[in-house]
């Protein structure tokens, strides 16, 4: 039993995508953490701080290195962060004379933020490969019912007859630059160090930050650990996304209510009149656009840090921003059913 939807017992069967909650895993973010600290090894033997064999023999152990779970949980609730607890298991297997060649110059942020970040990028291709699908699909309703009639209304109230073409413009017009901000959105490294400044590593710390980012594949870029405006403008994104969406929903559940403008597959059972057809996904496109409009002020709030490192605006990314990604993944998964459920729209034009 868990309390949140997106992966509930049965609630999830609604809201929840097994695809993008894989990425969130715990064995995901372990996973993206230590190949985090192999890249780092393996640049910073580049650069001549450790050598390659350290390097090679950090690598091979990070590949099929499993810490203990458990302990990481107690560890995380005394330190604040997994990561000192995973590094020191780490090296206590990567062993001598190589364990203090593990995570030199990082610190925690380095590893959280930068696994983060190659974790979002693998979304945001999935999400701009499911807006590629949605625009397809409202393309081939253009071509089977754009010429149909619909009753255009303005303000809730019935205003001019319009074309079901210029319904579904309306719906896929903002997909194209949703894509396009998604597969050129910057995912960047994470790499600053203590306070951002790097200091262990002296001249070599450019260098090494951008053979890391390079070995990650994320951009490089200096340190953000406390200007998280990369968060933000993420999180704005999935806002708009879920957003847009959650309009062809509501569309789509007053087309529903009119009767004869619509007619749908697979809509929902009600457990007291049998008669009825609800437009159950229609209903939680809306639901999840302003669930993201909600928590997106939230990640805003986290834009405030104190100093070179704030616990608290750090934690609330933590608590705010999987949930935004999972809700933006339901409601794409949604759409691009509810546009496969539509058997008819519109009236021919007689």
């Amino acid at each position: 039993m868990t309390i949140s939807a997106y992966d509930h017992p049965f609630l999830s069967g609604l809201l929840g995508d097994d695809e993008t909650a894989s990425y969130f895993s715990a064995q995901a973010d372990i996973r993206a953490m230590l190949g985090f600290e192999a890249a780092l090894a393996k640049a910073e033997a580049v650069h001549g701080l450790i050598s390659h064999e350290a390097a090679r023999h950090i690598g091979t152990v990070c590949a099929t290195f499993e810490p203990d779970v458990l302990h990481l949980r107690a560890a995380t609730a005394r330190d604040g962060v997994v990561v000192a607890d995973l590094v020191k298991q780490l090296r206590k297997a990567v062993g001598s004379p190589y364990s203090d060649c593990v995570h030199l110059g990082a610190t925690s942020q380095d590893v959280i933020d930068t696994s983060l970040m190659v974790r979002l990028k693998a979304i945001a291709f999935l999400f701009s490969s499911r807006l590629s699908q949605l625009a397809t699909a409202f393309d081939n309703l253009d071509a089977q019912f754009g010429k149909n009639v619909l009753m255009g209304r303005t303000r809730m109230q019935a205003a001019i007859a319009i074309t079901v073409s210029d319904r579904l413009r309306a719906w896929s017009a903002p997909l194209g630059g949703y894509r396009d901000r998604l597969t050129q959105q910057r995912f960047p490294v994470q790499f600053g160090g203590a306070a951002g400044t790097l200091d262990k590593l002296q001249d070599h710390a450019p260098a090494i930050r951008a053979a890391l980012a390079q070995e990650l594949g994320l951009s490089d870029t200096p340190q953000w650990q406390s200007q998280r405006g990369i968060i933000a403008d993420f999180a704005n994104l999935l806002s708009l996304i879920s957003g847009s969406l959650g309009k062809f929903g509501q569309d789509i559940a007053l087309l529903a209510q009119a009767g004869d403008e619509i007619e749908l597959a697979g809509g929902g059972g009600s457990s007291a009149m049998a008669h009825k057809q609800n437009p159950v996904a229609a209903e939680a496109l809306v639901a999840l656009a302003r669930f993201n409009a909600t928590q997106l002020s939230g990640c805003h709030q986290s834009l405030v840090h104190e100093q070179e490192r704030s616990g608290a605006a750090w934690m609330l990314e933590w608590l705010i921003l999987p949930q935004m990604v999972m809700a933006t993944a339901a409601s794409l998964r949604l759409a691009l059913e509810l546009a496969g459920h539509i058997k008819r729209i519109g009236q021919r034009n007689s």
